[in-house]
C-alpha cells in the first residue's frame, strides 16, 4: 500500500495547528494550570515562571510546527513509500 506523502503531510500540518490552537488559548485562559502541567511534562519545578504570549510568537510558533510537522510526516511517508 502506497501512501500520498503530500496529503499525509498536509494533514499532520493542520492537526498540528489545531493542536497549537487550543493549546494557545488554554495557556492564556489558564497559564497557571498549564505551567503546572508543563513542569509535569518536563519532570522540572516551572511554578517561579509565566507565560509570555505575543502575538508574533503565536504566529512564529503555529507556522514553525504545523509546517515542521508536515515536513516531517511527509519524509516518513515518502521512506514508506520507497521501502514498499
Amino acid at each position: 500500500m502506497k501512501l500520498d506523502a503530500f496529503k499525509l503531510g498536509l494533514a499532520t500540518a493542520i492537526v498540528f495547528a489545531i493542536v497549537w490552537l487550543i493549546c494557545s488559548l488554554l495557556v492564556v485562559t489558564v497559564p497557571s494550570a498549564m505551567m503546572g502541567m508543563s513542569g509535569h511534562m518536563l519532570h522540572a519545578d516551572l511554578g517561579g515562571l509565566n507565560w509570555t504570549m505575543h502575538w508574533t510568537g503565536f504566529f512564529l510558533g503555529l507556522a514553525g510546527w504545523s509546517i515542521l510537522a508536515g515536513l516531517i510526516v511527509w519524509a516518513v511517508a515518502a521512506v514508506y513509500n520507497a521501502l514498499s
